[in-house]
């Protein structure tokens, strides 16, 4: 076995070169991507870089976008010596100024026409129009056709309204009696309406001033009570109400009573003073054509009240009468 006798010289050559390859390995790492390092859970808050100075240190091409700084401790970082004034941040992208080239329309509209609709406004401002036919049948026992239809035009706020109710005789003369107002219509709450404006009487062929509240009452009682005051100081009142009961999605039965009431005697127009009459009907009903038109058949019953009753055996009228009914109800 050969031995080699190895001097201190190289020994010590040997030792300096390898405690030198770390160090020229860490200065070789222009090209290391820095991208997947985790720092999370690196504690910089004791780092003391005071003496460090970083003016001549080029980070431009250094890659963030994988460093995860989450868990990185700020609090103790001093930045009052930082100079902002070469800082230049574009901030043109952001809310205010003006909008950029392909930016939408300030309307949303994004350059679609409206079409045959034209530009959308709020319900409340445009004036509509619309009829409503509560009443247009015929009662068998009197020979007659009764009817009471409304028209209005206007918005939400303020309408103009045109009523008219009455009945025509199909036998004998013919004759028709009806009362017919053209009033203004405004709310007066959530439930209630009020109107007021002029009526035409052709029973006792008068004219008045009227004044009345419509609306719903609680339970969706539908309720109206209206005041004529006639250019011979006679005054009519008229109270109203009616209730829809829904059997089933179209099905739908309909109690009405109405009561009349007068101020004054009138024996020629066979009026005594208070009430004079009520009227009762029940209608059962099926709506069609998307709810608006609602065929009926019910049973009416009309009664003479007070000395009305008196007054109408003297001259030989019925103080009570009942019929069957049928008709139809429609709105547009």
């Amino acid at each position: 076995m050969k031995m080699y006798k190895v001097g201190l010289p190289f020994i010590g050559i040997s030792s300096l070169l390898l405690l030198l390859s770390p160090v020229a390995n860490a200065a070789d790492m222009p090209d290391m991507d820095h991208g997947n390092m985790d720092m999370s859970n690196m504690d910089m808050s004791n780092m003391d870089h005071s003496g460090m100075d970083m003016s001549d240190m080029d980070m431009s091409s250094m890659d963030h976008s994988g460093m995860d700084m989450s868990g990185m401790d700020h609090s103790s970082m001093d930045m009052s010596g930082m100079d902002h004034s070469s800082m230049n941040m574009d901030m043109s992208g952001m809310q205010g100024g003006e909008p950029p080239p392909n930016a939408r329309s300030p309307d949303y509209s994004n350059g679609v026409t409206y079409g045959q609709y034209d530009k959308p406004v709020m319900m409340g401002s445009a004036p509509l129009w619309g009829v409503s036919v509560e009443t247009l049948g015929y009662q068998f026992e009197d020979d007659q056709i009764d009817f009471e239809a409304e028209g209005w035009y206007g918005t939400d706020s303020n309408r103009v309204t045109l009523r008219s109710e009455g009945s025509a005789q199909t036998e004998g003369d013919k004759e028709i009696d009806s009362l017919t107002s053209l009033a203004y219509w405004k709310p007066l709450g959530i439930y209630w309406n009020g109107e007021a404006g002029v009526a035409y009487n052709t029973e006792n062929d008068k004219s008045a001033i009227m004044a009345g509240i419509v609306g719903t009452a609680p339970y969706f009682v539908e309720t109206d009570a209206r005041a004529y005051v006639y250019t011979d100081g006679q005054v009519q009142l008229d109270l109203g109400t009616a209730y829809e009961w829904r059997l089933a999605q179209r099905w739908i039965v309909r109690p009405e009573v109405q009561l009349t009431a007068f101020s004054k005697d009138d024996t020629d127009n066979g009026i005594t003073k208070g009430f004079n009459e009520l009227e009762t009907e029940v209608r059962l009903a099926y709506e069609t054509l998307s709810r608006q038109l609602s065929p009926y058949v019910g049973f009416s019953y009309a009664s003479a009240l007070g000395d009305a009753r008196d007054l109408r055996r003297q001259e030989n009228v019925a103080v009570d009468s009942s019929s069957v009914t049928a008709g139809v109800m429609f709105w547009f």
